[in-house]
């Protein structure tokens, strides 16, 4: 179980200092949970303090009872965390094979590799001997990113905005995916979106809004407040989610 403890997270902006992240708390058990909320509501930042990219100014994350709070994210990564970014990382002269396998920890054969990107809709015999550098698109990179979470089968697991930049075939396979993780990976599953088909599949949904915690809960107490059921639209209301309660 994941939990954090009072997080507050504070960075020096053109005004002076900015409070992105204010006093957050919540427990967040095995199964799937989303975050969502508007833009600049900290959700990004909450991701990147649980990973170890960022450490908050205040406050304390456990990790199983145990305080992670001071873990860099390499310690994190050995305790089972995975963090996908947004914008997935380059890596010249390293081969897509020899990601997954890095991402495994141990050795793995081609057949298995293979398998992992076939998951996420990739023809594996294309993309297992290239190199993850500037000859893939953004599209390309999240899916073999997210092969790399599957063959990590990690405790907690955190994808940000993993649908940006990838077409829409590629997301009605990526929501398979996700589905596919939720039954067999176990362990917690956390992804920042603002779609409502990945916000459908969440046991569990965050949301954040101008730093704070303003709701969390089931998918089926939260969600249908998140949707302008009015407008016949389903849109996020990002607006009314964002005012101060």
């Amino acid at each position: 179980m994941l939990e954090l403890q009072n997080i507050s997270f504070s960075a020096e902006g053109e005004n002076g200092v900015k409070e992105i992240l204010k006093d957050i708390s919540l427990k967040i058990e095995d199964g799937f949970v989303a975050i969502t909320g508007p833009n600049g509501g900290g959700k990004s930042t909450l991701a990147k303090v649980i990973a170890g990219i960022i450490k908050p100014t205040s406050g304390k994350i456990l990790l199983d009872g145990e305080d992670i709070t001071d873990l860099s994210i390499t310690e994190r990564a050995k305790r089972g965390i995975s963090f996908a970014f947004q914008q997935p990382v380059r890596f010249k002269g390293i081969t897509v094979h020899d990601l997954i396998r890095l991402a495994a920890g141990k050795e793995i054969s081609i057949s298995d590799a293979c398998d992992y990107l076939s998951q996420v809709g990739l023809c594996a015999r294309d993309y297992i001997n290239r190199e993850v550098n500037a000859s893939l698109s953004g599209g390309e990179l999240k899916r073999i990113e997210i092969a790399t979470v599957l063959a990590r089968q990690t405790k907690v697991s955190l994808f940000d905005e993993p649908e940006a930049g990838i077409d829409l075939w590629s997301f009605s396979n990526l929501i398979r995916v996700f589905e596919k993780m939720h039954s067999t990976l176990g362990g917690s599953i956390i992804i920042i979106s603002h779609q409502e088909r990945i916000l459908d599949i969440a046991d569990k949904i965050i949301v954040l809004a101008s730093g704070k915690l303003k709701a969390y809960g089931e998918k089926s107490e939260i969600l249908p407040d998140l949707l302008d059921v009015t407008r016949g639209a389903c849109k996020i209301l990002t607006e009314r989610m964002g005012e101060d309660k």
